[in-house]
């Protein structure tokens, strides 16, 4: 087995319009990276659309129905003051949600080792009943919800190190025991929630990090905190919402990562999981907008995840 890579062209249509930082380039960054040699062993696959049905289990159907009906036929349009439409957004955020979702069940199967969806719009902010943070639909969370309800797993968990708080994915699935959420993430900051008393059903772990913290603080809060509170949930599953925007380089925050870091937190996770479910990992692609940064980061990435 090896790993898969989940994508799709039609990412490369959802147009946020001129000067905002969640923009094409991003995407293009992270594909090209990920094209060099090293990687031939990458299986390539094409993100399916979801059914909307699989949306439904963590998005309230009107906003659904709201937010698909909302793609504009030209030009743009806005779901909130940061999340913007194109006439191509509506076939990418189905087909976000529809990489994960084929990502989780081919891994379960035991098709792929692992993956990585390389996927746009993101989509940790999204809450049930709204967009928020550039995100349309909350891919991870719907990739959880697939790996519970069609794949009968018990305990799912998600690790999150973008640089903002994942707060659609906290606010979802923090009365579901069945779900583990652990996040680090820059305080204070957007979106202003992940603070550590958000505990959740004891199924909530937060570790914020202040400005200016870089790699030192990062690997202790791994270390001491999130991989051992993972490896104690038991979880058979392991998603990680994989922003990149904690990079030192990176604009929208005021953490220092390098980007050997991204490598190391990837083999540590995928450590955990070949002791605790087997190795299956999935991961999608969150923040990060600084384009070198974002696609060196996201190499890094990719490669703990086929040497695991």
């Amino acid at each position: 087995m090896t790993t898969a890579l989940y994508t799709h062209a039609a990412f490369l249509q959802h147009d946020t319009g001129p000067g905002h930082p969640e923009r094409i380039q991003r995407l293009a960054a992270v594909l090209h990276a990920v094209k060099a040699p090293e990687f031939d062993a990458v299986k390539w696959r094409e993100a399916p659309l979801a059914e909307i049905a699989q949306i439904e289990r963590v998005h309230d159907a009107e906003y659904v129905r709201h937010a698909l009906a909302a793609v504009p036929d030209d030009g743009w349009a806005q779901l909130d003051g940061d999340t913007v439409l194109s006439p191509g957004s509506g076939e990418a955020a189905l087909r976000a949600a529809g990489a994960v979702t084929a990502a989780v069940g081919a891994v379960l199967k035991g098709e792929f080792k692992n993956a990585f969806c390389a996927v746009r719009p993101p989509g940790h902010h999204a809450e049930r009943d709204g967009a928020m943070g550039f995100c349309i639909f909350n891919n991870v969370a719907i990739g959880a919800a697939e790996a519970r309800v069609v794949h009968g797993l018990e305990r799912v968990a998600v690790m999150d190190f973008d640089v903002h708080h994942g707060n659609g994915t906290q606010h979802i699935f923090d009365h579901d025991p069945s779900v583990f959420f652990a996040s680090t993430h820059q305080m204070p900051l957007y979106p202003g929630t992940g603070a550590m008393a958000e505990r959740g059903v004891g199924n909530i772990c937060n570790v914020p990090l202040p400005p200016g913290a870089g790699s030192e603080e990062f690997r202790a809060a791994m270390e001491k905190t999130v991989l051992p509170a993972i490896e104690a949930f038991r979880p058979e599953l392991i998603l990680i919402s994989a922003g990149f925007d904690a990079h030192r380089r990176d604009p929208l925050a005021s953490l220092d990562f390098e980007t050997e870091d991204y490598h190391w937190a990837t083999e540590r996770l995928c450590a955990l999981a070949a002791a605790c479910c087997d190795g299956r990992v999935v991961s999608t692609l969150e923040g990060g907008y600084d384009l070198a940064a974002l696609g060196e980061s996201a190499a890094a990435h990719l490669a703990a995840l086929l040497e695991a």
